[in-house]
């Protein structure tokens, strides 16, 4: 088996998602291409429209659960396609994967069903759709291994995009937004190589929509937002909430929309 390292973030390759008791407002539907994308919100998509990529665990409560908080604060629609159809997420009895075997599997799945190149294709085809529709201005977000999606898609030449933001995100790489053309939402945990994040920073300071983009840096875990969140943790709680507020009034900022 190939021994090729895709995902060098340790945090990101080793703490495991938490169960999670909350039950997602939204519903499934097949849309642009996908056989399965949760969709929350409004009925149809309105002026504004998000498009969320989640993390290696696929669906997850917590994961539908800042989806839900999104569409209500920005009255918006939001949609999390299954971007691993027709393969399956990587499984939570594998994680952390404790044997070499496990672990190549592992740097495996993010060099196939995860590779982020593959996914920004498919992104940008839900974004096109979204605005075939009527939608006027659409966002996207990711977390992990979504968050590299999300900033490649906002750096396509073409890209249909009008804000982009990465939530811990893995496999960081200020090389990622040389040509970002779209504000960026910038939200690395502790996890996260602080290096790459200055350097990412300074390059989009020179973006002539600096002045849209936004940055925190979240004194928490990799994961802290998504699948791996804990939510009967109250400093878990106060992160997640606090990001999804900061979410919510970044692409407010962006799209010139109120913020409830």
């Amino acid at each position: 088996m190939s021994t090729t390292v895709h995902n060098t973030n340790v945090a990101c390759c080793t703490i495991p998602p938490v169960k999670s008791n909350y039950t997602p407002k939204g519903k499934f539907k097949q849309y642009a291409g996908f056989s399965k994308v949760y969709v929350t919100g409004p009925e149809k998509p309105g002026k504004v429209a998000l498009v969320c990529v989640y993390d290696i665990f696929g669906f997850k409560p917590q994961t539908q659960q800042g989806a839900d908080i999104l569409a209500e604060k920005l009255n918006a629609q939001v949609l999390m396609p299954d971007f691993f159809e027709p393969n399956e997420p990587w499984p939570t009895d594998k994680f952390p994967p404790k044997t070499d075997e496990d672990k190549a599997k592992l740097q495996a799945f993010f060099g196939g069903p995860a590779k982020p190149q593959d996914a920004v294709v498919k992104l940008i085809n839900v974004a096109k759709e979204l605005k075939s529709e009527g939608a006027e201005w659409v966002g996207t977000f990711g977390y992990c291994w979504g968050g590299k999606v999300t900033i490649l898609a906002g750096s396509n030449a073409s890209t249909p995009f009008d804000a982009v933001a990465a939530v811990h995100p893995a496999m960081l790489n200020h090389n990622d937004v040389t040509d970002l053309n779209v504000p960026l939402g910038l939200y690395p945990s502790k996890d996260e190589p602080v290096d790459e994040s200055k350097k990412i920073l300074e390059i989009v300071s020179k973006k002539p929509f600096s002045d849209k983009s936004d940055y925190k840096l979240y004194d928490s875990f990799h994961g802290f937002a998504a699948a791996r969140a804990n939510l009967d943790d109250p400093e878990n709680k106060k992160h997640y909430e606090d990001l999804y507020a900061r979410l919510a009034t970044f692409f407010g900022k962006a799209s010139g929309t109120p913020v409830s």
